[in-house]
């Protein structure tokens, strides 16, 4: 069954689920169904293995790990996870489910290495339907931090690696930030343009003698930018694209940042990137980095450009694997589809 799975994921079948596999390699639905939502093999160990086999043939000592929450819109409420929650690839809150995604991004390749679904409190703590989608007892509520955090632990060592990086999504918790400090993991991590930062290079404003000195006042980071000279930027190359070379242009700073209405405690560096788009205005990203001050502007650029990898990750394993074309609704048939379709597309 695994096999005829696999080749059903791989073929040119238009909607790479358990009945039109089935019907393509004339085979028996409800087997095919069982196999994948009921039978009792282990998920897990395939992708240890799916990690080693990664980690081995594109394996480099600065590579990049990506992580990234990928949600599926679905209809209903019984489908394992389903609920109304935010959707990054929407862009708002929409009934979905929700897998964290962990990639790996090398110079020569790139590939999906892991997913675990995202329970939402609410579905955590709902006895009734935890039972009927076959969630396990052990499964409690996790952030998403905390789940990519569990696949850090688990394949960091498979994967060779010198940055972990994510969308605004992952980068906006400065408790993810700090755990990943406590990991001694080096980070680029994007955060949204309403971050406040306290800028660390510029000279505190004068001091007139009395109560403590003033220091630069906390700015979003989105106004700063804008407000930077021409000769703050400098413009960097890349990689060579479909097009040409990929250029950005790209500045850096100390700074104090607050996230999450939390100021973190210890200094980073902000990193903002710019790109003209077709219109002639300018298109910026932010990022906060732990990286060493040192740290070569292109080698930040290398690893924000690796954080849009796994975009093409989801795309290819979407049109080519099936990675969205699941009919199940419970755990195990979930997380069944899933590492077979990350195996498909490997």
């Amino acid at each position: 069954h695994a096999m005829t799975y696999l080749l059903g994921l791989l073929s040119n079948v238009q909607h790479k689920n358990v009945e039109s596999i089935a019907y393509e390699y004339d085979q028996d639905r409800k087997n095919l169904q069982h196999f994948v939502g009921q039978a009792d093999w282990n998920d897990a160990t395939l992708r240890g293995e799916l990690a080693r086999q990664i980690g081995h043939e594109l394996g480099e000592a600065d590579g990049v790990l990506v992580f990234d929450p990928s949600s599926f819109p679905k209809k209903g409420r019984e489908s394992v996870g389903v609920d109304r929650q935010w959707s990054g690839r929407l862009g708002k809150v929409d009934n979905c489910q929700v897998g964290v995604y962990l990639a790996y991004v090398a110079r020569r390749e790139h590939a999906l290495v892991d997913v675990r679904l995202y329970l939402s409190k609410e579905w955590a703590k709902d006895k009734k339907r935890r039972k009927k989608a076959g969630v396990p007892q052990e499964v409690r509520f996790a952030t998403r931090h905390t789940l990519a955090l569990q696949r850090l632990d688990e394949h960091g060592l498979t994967l060779p690696h010198r940055w972990i990086t994510g969308d605004d999504e992952m980068g906006r918790s400065s408790g993810f930030r700090r755990d990943l400090r406590g990991r001694e993991e080096q980070y680029l991590l994007m955060v949204p343009s309403n971050t406040t930062v306290r800028d660390l290079d510029s000279p505190a404003p004068d001091y007139h003698g009395s109560g403590r000195p003033p220091k630069q006042p906390f700015q979003r980071v989105d106004r700063w930018a804008a407000a930077l000279p021409e000769s703050a930027w400098t413009k960097l190359d890349v990689r060579d694209g479909t097009q040409g070379p990929l250029v950005v242009e790209a500045m850096r700073c100390r700074v104090l940042a607050r996230t999450e209405r939390s100021k973190s405690a210890d200094e980073e560096t902000l990193l903002v990137f710019r790109a003209k788009q077709d219109d002639d205005t300018w298109k910026r990203d932010y990022a906060l980095s732990n990286a060493p001050a040192q740290t070569p502007l292109a080698e930040f650029a290398r690893v924000f450009k690796a954080e849009h990898r796994i975009e093409e990750c989801f795309q290819r394993g979407k049109s080519e694997a099936g990675l969205g074309d699941y009919q199940v609704r419970n755990w195990r048939g979930w997380h069944h589809h899933q590492t077979l379709s990350l195996i498909a597309a490997w």
